[in-house]
């Protein structure tokens, strides 16, 4: 690798891990800006805005994509993923100087919505820019292993948004920083993006665009070239069913609703749950280049391919082993205690509300949502017409009245602690006491599953940019790479946490959520198996 070809896998790279901070610190930090920006509504109803704000950076990276995509395949690589990454960087730093709506009402709100959606479109452009750059600038039989640095940045940005995070918290103490220490990580962002923009200004178009543009090849309109010719469409559609779908949702569940489920789940403190994934994925990461490398030797489709189906193998015997090794007690009632809600069907309704936005009123629905939000198995079973909704933990039961919530919460609560379901912050659930204290056997048996599940987003994430790379020509590769990526890893992976959980609370156990995922990496097998090409051998400087 000569020292050019370093500088434009570090620079392309660093940038990107800096989009990826931007991107996650919103998403780390959602209740403390519900508090902040949507302080005129109850708590619950807060909560639930901020989710739909960072939602909304997932739900238009399809755009940006398109957008920006179309602006590259035009215009070119380097002045289009500049200008991405100044989009990214300014939103994130106006969030941080933003007056918050106890100063400045209904317009703080607004504001905070808009900055997102143009985090989320400059996300959309930024990804299929920096792929295709460096697989661009990348020889034949080497792309596998120099777009795998790329592939380090979402994991790295994670990262590095939980490490400034925890050190301001640290730092400001926990009070201040929800009044004004939440700001920082924020305002810590125009430093990396000043570095960032100084070294991409640094860097020259892609040799495979140059060319292409000096012999007059370049598309006149790339969107209707990439998805108005069948030809080209259909494989978008391959690249999206056949392999970022799978991608999405198993990269989504090996890191975020991990997170999610130490968190929610298993009631794992946030300072111990983030310190958790922060380990495991300090230990993973270096596997995105090794199997972006392998990539180049075995090929993109069977690593891809094998990790998906690994992970839906594993993933119901793995977040088992976590939930018995973080809160053991939980696990043992899970399996020992029966709980049943009993009540008219007609008085039931459906739990399943992904986007948190349903407020339930009647006490069956009422019931169980406060059981799956509790952590607890239950059953519903269906009683006479007319008949009042009851739990019942065993051999208590506890009514349910209409209107009568809290006192019913209060007698359910005591009736599960009774039955051994633990209390919150029992002293046998997982708990860190500092960053390094990770050679107790809990933890680091929980750090170890979750490797696990880190080594499985390696496998499918380390080949997956030089694969969609590989499977457009020049002329529309910013354009055709880009939608597929950010609808599989936008849509199918950015919303999997929470239809996961509603899945949870639909049901009432804690592991149904994870069908989710492993039915959408089985699809993706088949139709990968029997749909997608092996591309590690294509001449990507011949293909314009």
């Amino acid at each position: 690798m000569t020292s050019a070809e370093k500088r434009v896998i570090f620079a392309s790279s660093l940038g990107t891990v800096f989009e990826w901070y931007d991107f996650y610190l919103y998403g780390s930090l959602a209740a403390i800006i519900g508090a902040q920006f949507f302080s005129a509504y109850p708590p619950a109803t807060r909560d639930i805005f901020a989710l739909l704000a960072f939602a909304a950076g997932f739900i238009v990276r399809p755009f940006g994509a398109l957008v920006f995509g179309r602006v590259g395949d035009l215009v070119g690589r380097k002045y289009t993923f500049l200008v991405t990454i100044l989009i990214m960087g300014l939103s994130t730093f106006i969030v941080g100087i933003l007056p918050n709506a106890a100063t400045i009402g209904i317009a703080a709100p607004i504001i905070l919505i808009v900055l997102r959606l143009a985090q989320g479109l400059a996300l959309g452009g930024e990804y299929g820019g920096a792929a295709t750059y460096v697989a661009e600038h990348a020889p034949n039989g080497r792309r596998g292993f120099y777009t795998s640095w790329i592939q380090t940045t979402a994991t790295l940005g994670l990262f590095l948004s939980l490490l400034v995070i925890l050190a301001t918290r640290t730092f400001t103490g926990e009070a201040a920083f929800a009044e004004w220490g939440w700001r920082i990580p924020f305002l810590v962002s125009v430093l990396l993006l000043g570095i960032s923009v100084w070294i991409r200004l640094q860097l020259s178009e892609s040799p495979a665009f140059k060319k292409m543009k000096d012999e007059g090849k370049t598309s006149k309109a790339p969107l209707t070239e990439a998805f108005g010719q069948w030809r080209n469409a259909k494989f978008a559609i391959i690249a999206l069913f056949g392999l970022v779908a799978g991608q999405g949702v198993v990269w989504y569940t090996g890191q975020f609703y991990a997170l999610f489920f130490l968190q929610s789940i298993l009631k794992v403190d946030g300072y111990t749950a983030n310190l958790l994934i922060a380990w495991s994925l300090l230990l993973g990461t270096g596997f995105f280049v090794v199997f972006g490398w392998l990539s180049d030797k075995i090929g993109r489709k069977v690593i891809i391919l094998a990790g998906c189906a690994i992970a839906a193998a594993t993933f119901f015997p793995i977040f088992k082993g976590i939930t018995s090794t973080a809160n053991p007690k939980l696990e043992a009632a899970i399996e020992s205690v029966k709980v049943t809600v009993t009540a008219d069907p007609a008085a039931c309704g459906t739990l399943f509300n992904p986007v948190g936005t349903r407020v339930f009123t009647a006490p069956c629905d009422l019931a169980r949502d406060f059981l799956s939000k509790s952590s607890v198995r239950y059953a519903t079973a269906p009683g006479a017409a007319g008949q009042p909704t009851t739990i019942r933990v065993n051999d208590t039961e506890i009514p349910y009245p209409q209107g009568g919530n809290v006192e019913a919460n209060k007698a359910t609560t005591a009736a599960l602690q009774a039955a051994g379901y633990p209390k919150a912050g029992d002293p046998e659930i997982v708990k860190m006491s500092n960053p390094f204290d990770i050679f107790r056997p809990q933890v680091a048996q929980v750090i170890g599953l979750l490797f696990i599940l880190v080594l499985f987003v390696t496998m499918v994430y380390g080949p997956i940019a030089a694969m969609l790379v590989e499977l457009f020509p020049t002329r529309i590769r910013y354009t055709s790479m880009s939608l597929p990526y950010h609808i599989g890893n936008g849509w199918f992976g950015g919303l999997l946490p929470a239809t996961a959980f509603a899945m949870v609370a639909q049901t009432g156990d804690i592991y149904f959520g994870l069908w989710y995922p492993i039915v959408i990496a089985v699809a993706t097998v088949i139709i990968g198996v029997l749909f997608v090409p092996e591309t590690k051998d294509r001449d990507i400087f011949a293909d314009t």
